[in-house]
Order: C-alpha cells, then structure tokens, then sequence
C-alpha cells in the first residue's frame, strides 16, 4: 500500500526555503530601485526547473562554495511566487494581470507544469479578463509561441 504525504512534505520544503543555513545559492532580483536576495539549494533548483539547472551548470562557485545567479527580467513579487512554487508547490490567489505576468515568467523558468497550470486557470477562471485584454495577450502568446490554449 502506498500512502503519500505531499501537504506535511511541502510544508517542510517551505520551511527550507525560510532557513537561512545550508544554502548555497543566491539568486539576486535587480529591479530599477530595489534589489532583493533570495537564498536557495541547487538540488532543488536544479530538479525542479530545466532553467536552473543549465544556469547553474555554467557558474562557477564562490569562495565559500555558493553560486550567484542575477535575474533582471522578473519582478520580486513573481520569483518570490515561482520559488515557493519550486520549494513547495504553492500559488497563492492573484489577479489576473499578475498571472500572466507569471506564466510568462512560469514558461521562461521552463515550470511546465505551472505555466500549464497558469494558463489554463486564466482560460477557466479569467476569460473576461483576457477578452478586455486580448492584444497585449495575443501579442505575447505570438512572441512565445507556447501559449496555444490562450
């Protein structure tokens, strides 16, 4: 018999994400006037999102053994989602200029099943939002050509 657990081990992969010991990587978010860290472990990263894992395959370790990854084309607010996302599976109720704010985000961090997730529930949940918006959607389903639904 196989039980699983998913809730209680989520939890706990949250509350490594808040630990501040043992991580050894910083990711640094540089918006225009505000500049936030978050501090990570590789192996997650790295199993939980094809993006992480060829970007920390190609940085080199510091002096105390801790990669620095610098992202600029994403707010704090949208990585502070994905990497509760990553740690621990949660998204947490947003409007819907947010949302596709972050399934673009989702997509680029190659969260497949996130940016599915995403994209359905805009489709399900926010079709009147997308339908008062359907150039700026449009124009950016096309850039991506990933977003076929929408």
């Amino acid at each position: 018999m196989a039980t699983k657990f998913f809730e209680k081990l989520s939890n706990h992969y949250l509350e490594l994400l808040y630990d501040k010991e043992d991580f050894n990587v910083i990711i640094k978010i540089a918006e225009s006037s505000n500049t936030r860290i978050f501090q990570a472990h590789s192996n997650i990263l790295r199993y939980r999102s094809l993006y992480f894992r060829n970007k920390l395959a190609k940085i080199c370790k510091d002096n105390n053994n801790i990669k620095t990854i610098n992202l600029n084309h994403i707010t704090t607010e949208q990585f502070e989602v994905i990497i509760k996302y990553i740690y621990g599976g949660v998204i947490l109720q947003q409007d819907a200029p947010f949302i596709f704010d972050l399934l673009i985000a989702a997509n680029e961090f190659l969260l497949e099943e996130l940016t599915t997730f995403l994209e359905k529930y805009l489709i399900e949940e926010k079709s009147h939002w997308l339908r008062l918006h359907f150039t700026q959607i449009y124009q950016k389903s096309f850039q991506n050509n990933q977003f076929k639904n929408l």
